[in-house]
């Protein structure tokens, strides 16, 4: 218990704490005494269990402002992404086999392209600019006549940087081709209104917004053309696009968060962008600290900073009790500096030294005040046993 409250956790974008009304909501279908029952039994208690999934998908629904029946559950905003790349690849390959990407995905949108790759398909790989937005220039010339896919993330995962995906979509609208988005940091942060965004496919993902995790869906657009090919076999569920036994209770908490961030999304983002500033002016004075992406054109959730003469991980060692990231939480691992930061011109040097504080609900002001002295201090203690600097 003590450990715990020690914690400083400024790390909400690798994960966010399950809303208490959503565990609730959660419980009520995970015991004896709640509505446990498989959802594809035809009896009362499994009609039952469905009826709770058809609530929590209208929840969703609401929330992104499309129909229902344009989502399909899945795992996580992984599969999502594999389900809507690999699987509009594979259906649309008669007409085409060219594909584009950037290079500052998150590798669960990569490593499909890749995988792709040794299959024969052509893939263009676009750098961002130094600030990190895509230069919509560069996607155009891009575009060719058998271009089939074209995947760009919303939000992006380490920087926090804001891709126009409505500029995005009408370029691919207008070769002819589909846009698929990987929307893990924005569904539940950023108004997405699917009704009059030029999107075909976008994943999504509950446990970056407060649900539980291991669900999330893929939203595909109900226009002609916009189709997947399965990943998975053995049953009829979900139309047969992601067979397997529905779990009602994690659908039931990705709509209970689905709900609660429609109700208070504009009162969220100021909160963060509260958190974000006050970070920002109580760090940026140190000499050599530059933040990562444009800070006006990325998300207040995140800022990600690099420091001169320090090395990451040794950084983030010096800051503990204080939870944050040197990168992607799924690219946590390994040694290598960050591949987004090197593709937006970063030397090794400063993509290594790199910390990705991300705020959320729970964080407080009190809470970035600790981190700002933390930060400072560890840099001050690493700079003063640097041998470069002690010469």
């Amino acid at each position: 218990m003590t450990e715990r409250a020690n914690l400083v956790y400024l790390d909400y974008a690798a994960s966010t704490p399950v809303d208490p009304w959503v565990a609730e909501a959660m419980a009520a279908l995970m015991t004896a005494d709640g509505n446990y029952a498989n959802p594809s039994s035809t009896h009362i208690a499994g009609r039952r269990s469905v009826e709770h999934i058809e609530h929590a998908t209208g929840q969703l629904a609401g929330l992104l402002n499309t129909a229902p029946e344009c989502l399909i559950w899945t795992s996580g905003a992984t599969e999502s992404d594999n389900l809507a790349i690999l699987g509009a690849a594979h259906y649309r390959q008669d007409r085409g086999r060219h594909l584009v990407t950037m290079r500052t995905e998150h590798k669960a949108v990569t490593d499909p392209f890749k995988a792709l790759q040794k299959q024969s398909f052509d893939v263009t790989w676009l750098d961002p600019e130094a600030d990190g937005l895509l230069d919509l220039a560069k996607l155009k010339a891009a575009l060719r006549s058998d271009t089939q896919l074209v995947s760009i993330m919303h939000v992006n995962n380490e920087t926090g940087i804001i891709q126009d995906i409505r500029r995005i979509g009408e370029l691919c609208r207008e070769h002819g081709c589909l846009l698929h988005v990987d929307a893990a940091q924005s569904v539940g942060k950023l108004p997405i209104d699917l009704a009059t965004l030029p999107l075909d496919l976008m994943s999504m993902t509950a446990h970056k917004v407060y649900g539980p995790k291991g669900i999330g869906a893929l939203y595909i657009a109900p226009r002609p053309g916009v189709h997947v090919e399965p990943l998975l076999f053995g049953g009829g569920q979900q139309r047969k696009l992601r067979p397997g036994t529905l779990p009602a209770q994690q659908i039931v908490g990705f709509g209970a968060a689905a709900a609660i961030a429609q109700s208070r999304m504009s009162d969220d983002f100021r909160h963060l962008s509260a958190m974000r500033e006050r970070l920002w002016s109580g760090i940026r004075d140190i000499p050599g600290i530059s933040t990562n992406g444009a800070i006006e054109s990325a998300f207040p959730g995140i800022l990600n900073v690099s420091i001169e003469d320090i090395e990451g991980e040794s950084l983030l060692l010096a800051l503990e009790p204080l939870c944050v990231a040197t990168g992607s939480a799924c690219n946590s691992k390994t040694q290598e500096p960050s591949y987004v930061l090197r593709a937006l011109g970063r030397s090794d040097e400063l993509a290594q030294s790199a910390i990705r504080f991300s705020f959320g609900r729970p964080t407080r002001p009190q809470d970035i005040d600790l981190a700002i002295d933390l930060y400072r201090n560890a840099v001050a203690r690493l700079r003063g046993m640097s041998p470069e600097r002690a010469a």
